[in-house]
């Protein structure tokens, strides 16, 4: 068994950059979801996804240091609701299986995105 990060068993920041353009896009282009970004300017995308991919990279064991705000005031107010979560949960696994990302870290992801359900979805 291979005791790496998660962050190291993903493939490091490059890996996990790709990963988080991939998820912003199909995000951003999904029917449902898209409105959280419609009114969004270049920049604030651009820092949107920096910040995700911090966060992404120090979650999982990774250098970097994520310095932007919690999971419940970043999304408070935003109205996600259950029907978005789910919308998104598809999105995540289809990135998943797009990358090809093995069941392990696989498992390891998606319970982490599971345990940040309270604090997004209203």
């Amino acid at each position: 068994m291979n005791d790496d990060s998660l962050y190291k068993r993903l493939g490091g920041y490059d890996a996990i950059a790709a990963v988080a353009d991939d998820l912003l896009k199909r995000l951003m282009a999904d029917a449902l979801l898209g409105r959280f970004w419609k009114h969004r300017g270049t920049d604030g995308l651009a820092r949107e996804k920096q910040l995700l991919i911090d966060f992404l990279c120090a979650s999982t064991g990774g250098p970097m240091v994520y310095t932007g705000r919690d999971m419940p005031t970043s999304h408070k107010g935003m109205g996600i609701g259950e029907e978005d979560w789910s919308a998104f949960i598809g999105h995540a696994n289809a990135m998943l299986d797009h990358f090809n990302v093995p069941q392990r870290e696989r498992d390891e992801v998606t319970g982490f995105i599971g345990s940040l359900k309270n604090d997004i979805v209203e």
